[in-house]
């Protein structure tokens, strides 16, 4: 590993610690870049997965304020998160990485899309009057999809931030930043239950170095995102999103 891609992860584990604490989908930047530079797409998600850990607690907890009050939706959804991560996690493993390599380049295009509609959902959640009653199958609906959105993080990873966010804001009439104090929460329990699995069962998939690197630059990226990130232009930061993202398919798809 040359000391230009030593910079070039700590710099992408910046960019997706910021980006996660603030719209999610920061394994958008990560992942591709480690494809760019020539890692296999297992050893990509693992050691990314396991290096953005860090940032998630940072983030989480430069949103502690958003949450004061409300540990009892956490203690609700969180089960449902850690669950549905084991699951994602498990299947990543039982499944050969040849499908994980087939199956990436569609979860990476449906991340995108995420991405995309963000802002749309968002503002629908704005727009929802705080009075306004929910639906009672509101809730178990919203727990159906924390737990898919846990699946989907334990097995790929990138955009559940986002995935997450869209629920909220379909199902939630609760202010967008306490949401986004959620969503940093639980999809810190996402990654962290699935780096516990990757550690415990697929070690030969790690590199280690890639964890470090990445793990300096997510967790500072984190203290960054809860403090000043939400200065930076969204538009900005989806387009960068999605300009990498692009990339990374065409990579996979055109140059296996």
């Amino acid at each position: 590993m040359s000391v230009l891609d030593v910079a070039v992860i700590i710099a992408a584990g910046f960019a997706a610690g910021t980006i996660n604490t603030i719209v999610g989908s920061g394994s958008l930047i990560t992942f591709p870049t480690l494809l760019i530079l020539g890692y296999p797409p297992l050893t990509a998600n693992v050691s990314n997965n396991i290096g953005l850990v860090p940032g998630g607690v940072s983030g989480s907890y430069g949103y502690r304020h958003e949450l004061e009050g409300h540990s009892r939706t956490l203690f609700r959804l969180g089960p449902l998160s850690f669950v549905g991560s084991v699951v994602g996690a498990s299947l990543l493993l039982v499944l050969p990485p040849e499908a994980f390599k087939a199956i990436v380049p569609v979860l990476i295009a449906i991340a995108l899309a995420l991405v995309l509609v963000g802002p749309w959902l968002q503002r629908r959640a704005a727009a929802r009057s705080p009075h306004e009653a929910e639906p009672g199958w509101h809730r178990w609906a919203l727990g159906v999809g924390v737990f898919v959105a846990g699946a989907y993080g334990g097995y790929f990873g990138a955009a559940q931030g986002v995935l997450l966010m869209g629920i909220f804001s379909a199902l939630s009439s609760e202010p967008l930043q306490r949401l986004n104090a959620y969503k940093n929460v639980l999809s810190s329990i996402v990654n962290a239950v699935a780096a516990v699995t990757f550690v415990l069962f697929a070690r030969s998939s790690i590199d280690w170095w890639v964890v470090l690197f990445i793990a300096i630059g997510s967790f500072v990226g984190g203290v960054v995102g809860a403090r000043v990130g939400r200065r930076i232009p969204p538009a900005a930061l989806r387009g960068l999103i999605v300009l990498i993202g692009t990339v990374a398919i065409v990579k996979l798809v055109a140059f296996p």
